[in-house]
């Protein structure tokens, strides 16, 4: 294998992880944010339950760090599909669901 495939393979590889990572991040502040809220401001505002949200908030911080550890080892079929539906879930939350329970 010639070196120009070799250097675009590890290039795919920390850009992936690069990714992984921000998501990673993502749900790590989507769960922090989520965790002092007020459970009446969700009532109040018509949303799920504080601990609905603190339950997708954590699955978004579970899978994401699932796919990165598949990524760490000999990359797997999931190592960006989970982070990905990780990331979408703390962006419902922190686009949608936090604004309105902050109170602002």
């Amino acid at each position: 294998m010639s070196q120009l495939w070799i250097l675009a393979f590890l290039a795919d590889y920390y850009i992936q992880l690069a990714f992984i990572v921000v998501c990673v991040i993502l749900a790590v502040i989507a769960l922090l944010r989520c965790l002092p809220k007020s459970s009446d401001m969700f009532f109040v505002q018509g949303k799920r339950t504080k601990g609905f949200w603190l339950g997708m908030t954590g699955g978004a911080l579970a899978l994401t760090v699932i796919g990165l550890l598949s990524h760490l080892s000999p990359p797997g079929a999931f190592s960006l599909l989970f982070p990905v539906i990780g990331a979408c879930m703390a962006s419902v939350y922190l686009a949608d669901v936090d604004p309105a329970v902050s109170g602002r």
